[in-house]
């Protein structure tokens, strides 16, 4: 520490310290601004004393804060043993005085107790998404948790990212190196200024800015071993084997035990070690929701047979665990004890139960998977290198590679340590040494030693060794990022205890000279050692076009900045995405920050790649890639491309790039990602099937008559929930502004849809305007009142009256059997707090709707109960004649009627008299749902809606957000799969721009980070058809540059052995054999017809026109043909 350092902290510090103590003596002096005064002038001092590290920890300090530095979370009430003992909070500032001197005590358990501090909220907002794969315990467990990261190179600085991301409590970065030119084609936090700079140091001001409540500390000298006794979990990216070996066993035999993990990128290679202790036990091994079954009927046998109702296939296993509830007469199985499932089957298990003595099943029950925690025993680092079990394989493909990649980097390690360097990429002398360790280390296994050893596999792995290639880096930091998180939380099962990956096969065909591995000093060094600079050249020079720029997006363009792709003038990115930021993507698209929310995405993710490399050449768009933008994204665009990367969010935008593809004959990266599970799919022209090729089965939808009558689960109560929020609140308005807009134009359309959907809405509409009319707060609270007794009373009363509890069905079966619940009304009561929450929701959104402010009272429950017992509730009485749907096929609830054009007559006259009463300009305010603002009060309507119903039902209920999950349809997502796919996707990305590749050296993944399970495959090749002696696939185009007739068409088809039966153009039918009036058009231009029958627009810069033909050959057979396009100028 220098003069200045010292005396400006001690003068910093002391100044208002002494002065502040003196003026506090002095009665009313606090009241004045001085201490502010004081304080500045200090900080003032401070920086012009040189003490800028602790001005900006100060000043870190007073940034506002989600959650506090010193707040924690107690450890969890069940599998608390998970969790280890919180003892230190560490100094936000960065600081190289040693680990020692950065930290205070932390509160014990105890303490906080006694000081009755609470676990810090978690912002729902922000972390919807995360929440939906973790659930609220494991983000707890997250937000207690130290984890230290040594090694700030592309991979630690990945894993850094995605942890930070996720919310832990703090995350030290260590590093005692400096940047240098190689690091910056991996470390996206890394520029050409921080050259030289410490890495840890370098890292924290980015890494800090993507979540400003995780507390980020830097450690830039030696480790010791002791040092590691504050983490829960630590993580080492650059360490000697020797080293590694000595921190894994205190870590294993530390008490508790300390998560060790040891992770390594060399070029295409990796690999991961984990140790979680000498027993650590995983709560929940996959992450799955425990499957549920709705029993049919239940032996009296030994073993039982459970048979349950065919609605769904049971997806239990042998020797699960299951519990069973509201089982009426044989109610000795409701005793909550798990037993044992034996010979499952797709719709029936038996029990390891002997039921002869219970009492006989009568109806009803549930069967609920029981899930069971699992103890592992890891061996240390030391034990696991001699024996380290089954390695989990990602590739089998490449079954023999992990024996060989687990001696290859030991081999590595050893080189590096006579050494002092990594290999030479492209020396032969430096392969043949590190041969030679690898040789000694594997005959030192004796009976375990490896056979038949491929030495290409081996010089590639020392050739590139030195290298750390960013989709490597993406990858594992993936990988890796979650493996932390299964240490601090026990969720998902750890890998165990190796896993190896090569990717060999991204490597250019051609083989590459040592010349061509020469560092350029430049920024892509470290990709050149790998790949060759005319490689590198192509990434460059790449024409690229993104869509989407949400979670992948941001990932993919990290990625592609990092590897120069397009960072040259002949180069270009092109990125589209209409949606603008919002804030719960904050917590995966780590490009954005808070204060772009609102903004476009593609614009500040373009923007932030170009701070990550400079020379980025990037456009970024706004439109959705769609048929209406055809004249944006036009054929010279899509000529011009050289790859197509799709990070989209749904299937139809997935199809619809996938048809664009293919006709283009384009190169199209596909990625997914579902929480912990993530997939990748290479289409690649002539050598793979396309994305639509196949596709996987619909969701299978609850049919409408259970969803508004016999609901049986919560998702169907919120369904109908969602869809009663839609409909009362954004339709209904919506239609009235419809009418009053243009009252002729409304009624006539209403007359001529003539149908029952007409007459209901008409009826909606003038319920709305008339009776249901609201003009003061008082009468949509009287509204929501009214309406919580015709939802959860009345209609309830009335389905009881029309089938009673013994009805009966025609098949003389009970019509209240399994999956059907029967009933029971409700009955409103203030002192029920989920009641009269849902009574200030409805009346707040009502309010709205009719744009009437609402009063401060309207929250106040001891007001609110006054203004609704002011409301009078009529009673009911059931009627006869109803008719309700039982009828599963059908797809509305609305019966028709012969005389519905009569009765919307009626409605439409009622209408314009209620429209007479309105006031003058009258329009109503539509209410579109948003999920993800908390203060609406839109989630609390629809969440008291299906809690409401579900007790109706007897169906257990939900909390607020889970409801969010499954009525607002959220995807659950986080930051590692979506890094895994990233990496994974962009090391396919070096094989499209390289070219040469065959159908086998591209990779299909499918990953699921929970199991841990990696499915790693080649491509399916696309179907081919064959006609005579010629071959197509869906890749084919055949290309007529003639302005044919109808009959040259058909002549030139004929020609080749097909009779076409039947030409259309878009969705029109130029031509069909059965129509004899369709011989008139032989003689016509095909583009003139598509132009007089199709009324196909032909825009200017398009010079060819695209015919589908069905045709058949000599025999009949039919044949599909590619489709046809005729370049007519």
């Amino acid at each position: 520490m220098d003069a200045r350092f010292g005396w400006g902290l001690r003068l910093g510090f002391l100044l208002p310290v002494v002065v502040g103590f003196l003026l506090g003596a002095v009665p009313g002096v606090r009241d004045l601004p001085l201490y502010a005064l004081l304080l500045l002038s200090s900080l003032v001092l401070m920086s012009g004393m040189g003490c800028w590290r602790v001005l900006s920890s100060v000043l870190h300090y007073m940034l506002p804060r989600k959650r506090a530095a010193g707040e924690e979370v107690p450890d969890a009430a069940v599998g608390g043993s998970l969790l280890k003992k919180q003892r230190v909070d560490w100094s936000v500032a960065s600081s190289s005085e040693g680990l020692k001197d950065s930290h205070h005590r932390k509160p014990s358990a105890m303490d906080r107790e006694r000081n009755g501090s609470s676990p810090p909220e978690i912002d729902e907002d922000l972390h919807s998404r995360q929440l939906a794969v973790y659930g609220r315990e494991t983000m707890r467990r997250l937000f207690a948790s130290n984890v230290l990261i040594s090694g700030m190179n592309g991979l630690g600085a990945e894993i850094a990212k995605n942890l930070v991301l996720a919310g832990v409590k703090s995350v030290t970065l260590h590093d005692d190196g400096a940047v240098d030119m190689w690091d910056l084609s991996s470390n996206f936090f890394f520029s050409e200024d921080d050259v030289g700079k410490n890495r840890a140091l370098a890292c924290v001001q980015k890494l800090q800015e993507l979540n400003n409540t995780v507390i980020i500390s830097t450690h830039t000298t030696k480790l010791s071993k002791e040092d590691l006794s504050f983490f829960q979990a630590v993580v080492f990216t650059e360490i000697t084997l020797e080293k590694a070996i000595e921190f894994d066993d205190y870590c294993h035999n530390h008490q508790p035990p300390i998560s060790f993990i040891k992770s390594e990128v060399r070029g295409l290679f990796g690999s991961v070690f984990v140790d979680f202790g000498p027993e650590f036990t995983v709560a929940d091994v996959d992450g799955e929701e425990p499957h549920t079954g709705i029993i049919a009927s239940i032996s009296n046998d030994s073993p039982a047979l459970v048979t349950c109702v065919d609605d769904e296939r049971l997806e239990f296993q042998d020797n699960d665990l299951v519990v069973f509830s509201e089982v009426e007469g044989m109610i000795e199985l409701n005793d909550g004890k798990p037993r044992k499932v034996k010979n499952s089957r797709p719709y029936s298990f038996y029990l390891e139960e002997d039921t002869t003595n219970f009492g006989s099943y009568v109806k009803g029950g549930i069967v609920t998977q029981v899930k069971q925690p699992k103890v592992l025993k890891f061996k240390p680092l030391k034990d696991a290198l001699r024996d380290p079990g089954d390695f989990l394989l990602s590739d089998f493909s490449k079954f023999d590679h992990p024996q060989v990649l687990h001696l290859a980097f030991q081999a590595l390690d050893r080189f590096r340590c006579n050494y002092g360097r990594f290999p030479v990429a492209g020396c032969e002398d430096d392969a043949k040494k590190l041969i030679d360790h690898f040789s000694i280390i594997n005959e030192s296994m004796g009976d375990s030693r490896t056979e038949n050893v491929d030495d290409k596999l081996l010089r590639h792995f020392a050739s590139g060794s030195r290298a750390i290639l960013n989709p490597m880096a993406a990858m594992f930091g993936g990988i890796v990022g979650q493996e932390v998180v299964k240490a601090c939380s026990g969720k998902f099962h750890p890998i165990f205890q190796f896993f190896y990956f090569d990717s060999v096969e991204s490597l250019p065909t051609e083989v590459l000279e040592a010349k061509d591995l020469t560092p350029l000093n430049s920024c892509y060094d470290a990709q050149i050692s790998v790949f060759g600079s005319k490689l590198q050249k192509k990434l460059e020079e790449a024409k690229v076009f993104i869509v989407g720029s949400g979670a992948l997006g941001c990932e993919f363009l990290k990625n592609l900045a990092l590897m120069g792709v397009s960072c040259c003038h002949q180069g270009k990115i092109t990125i589209t995405d209409d949606d603008v930021i919002e804030k719960s993507n904050l917590s995966r698209q780590f490009l954005f920050r808070d204060w772009n929310i609102g903004q476009a995405k593609s614009t500040v993710a373009a923007s932030a790649a170009c701070v990550i490399n400079p020379n980025l050449h990037i456009e970024a768009l706004q439109n959705r890639a769609s048929p209406e933008t055809e004249n944006v994204f036009n054929d010279s665009f899509w000529e011009s491309l050289d790859v197509v990367i799709n990070a989209l969010d749904n299937i139809n935008a997935r199809m619809y790039m996938d048809q664009r593809c293919v006709y283009f004959q384009k190169p199209l990266l596909e990625s997914g990602t579902l929480g912990p599970k993530c997939n990748t799919q290479m289409v690649i022209p002539h050598l793979t099937e396309n994305y639509g090729a196949s596709r996987d089965p619909p969701e299978k939808q609850a049919p409408m008559c259970t969803v508004h009558s016999f609901p049986h689960n919560i998702d169907h109560c919120l369904t109908w929930a969602r869809s009663e929020f839609e409909g009362m609140l954004e339709k209904t308005p919506s239609e009235v502004n419809k009418f009053l807009s243009n009252p002729h134009e409304y009624a006539a359309a209403m007359k001529s849809a003539g149908d029952a959907q007409a007459r209901d809405m008409l009826e909606r509409v003038i319920e709305c305007l008339d009776k249901e009319r609201c003009e003061t707060f008082e009468d949509c609270i009287a509204w929501a009142r009214m309406k919580f007794e015709d939802y959860f009373s009345n209609r309830v009363k009335q389905l009881t009256f029309t089938f009673p509890e013994d009805s009966m069905t025609s098949t003389g079966a009970p019509f209240w059997s399994a999956p059907k619940r029967f009933p029971r009304p409700l009955q409103f009561t203030a002192s029920d707090p989920s009641h009269l929450h849902f009574l200030m929701a409805a009346s707040i959104l009502r309010a709205e709707t009719f744009g009437i402010p609402v009063p401060d009272w309207a929250k106040n429950p001891t007001k609110l109960i006054v203004a609704g017992d002011r409301v009078l509730v009529p009673d009911f009485q059931p009627k006869e004649g109803v008719k309700i749907v039982t009828d599963e096929k059908a797809t509305s609830v609305s019966a028709a009627s012969i005389d519905d054009a009569a009765v919307i007559n009626d409605l439409i006259v009622k209408l314009e008299e209620c429209s007479k009463k309105l006031p003058p300009g009258f329009r109503m305010k539509p209410i579109q749902f948003e999920k993800d603002d908390d203060t609406n009060y839109h989630m609390d309507f629809i969440a008291g809606l299906a809690n409401m119903r579900a007790r109706n039902y007897s169906i257990p209920e939900v909390d607020k957000l889970k409801a969010k999950f499954i009525a607002g349809r959220i995807i659950p997502a986080i930051a590692t799969s979506t890094a895994l796919a990233t990496g994974l996707v962009c090391l396919e990305l070096y094989k499209v721009l390289a070219g040469g590749h065959k159908m086998e050296d591209y990779k299909n993944t499918f990953a699921n980070l929970a199991l841990p399970l990696f499915t790693i495959s080649e491509p399916a090749p696309p179907k081919v058809v064959e006609h005579q002696d010629m071959r197509w696939t869906v890749w084919d185009r055949w290309v007529i540059k003639e302005n044919l007739t109808l009959r040259e068409l058909m002549n030139w088809l004929r020609d080749k052995g097909l009779d076409a039966y039947s030409i259309s153009c878009g969705t029109s039918l130029l031509y069909n054999s059965m129509f004899p009036k369709h011989k008139e058009r032989l003689d016509k231009k095909v583009v003139d017809l598509a132009k007089e029958v199709a009324k196909a627009e032909i825009p200017p810069y398009r010079r060819h026109l695209d015919v589908v033909v069905a045709c058949e050959d000599d025999d009949g057979n039919d044949i599909d043909i590619p489709l046809i396009s005729i370049y007519f100028r």
